[in-house]
């Protein structure tokens, strides 16, 4: 409770949630790895000969080699700044699909 990683109150002018600003390199490594994984399984289940509307949608996406860096680590966001928001901040971002962007963006 009074250890090194006891929450901080916002009554006592803290954050509430510690949330980095910039992912760590251990961060991004996962996010690869997770896409990795994904593509493996969209291509187990593709070679499997199953025919679905699903696989299909997953099919259509792009894969995690052919990304670029903006794609893997940041998703389009009208409120932001630069139109950006880190993908370690979306809500649940390793149970969505966030591949794609709006066109220009």
């Amino acid at each position: 409770m009074f250890g090194a990683f006891r929450p901080s109150l916002v009554a006592q002018s803290g954050l509430l949630w510690k949330n980095p600003f910039r992912m760590s390199a251990t961060r991004k490594v996962n996010v690869r790895k997770r896409l990795k994984e994904v593509d493996n399984v969209i291509a187990a289940i593709a070679d499997s000969g199953v025919q679905c509307k699903a696989l299909d949608k997953a099919l259509a996406l792009p894969k995690e080699s052919e990304m670029l860096a903006r794609d893997k680590y940041t998703v389009f966001n009208r409120s932001a700044k630069g139109y950006r928001k880190s993908v370690h901040k979306v809500p649940k971002f390793t149970k969505t699909t966030n591949r794609i962007s709006p066109p220009g963006f």
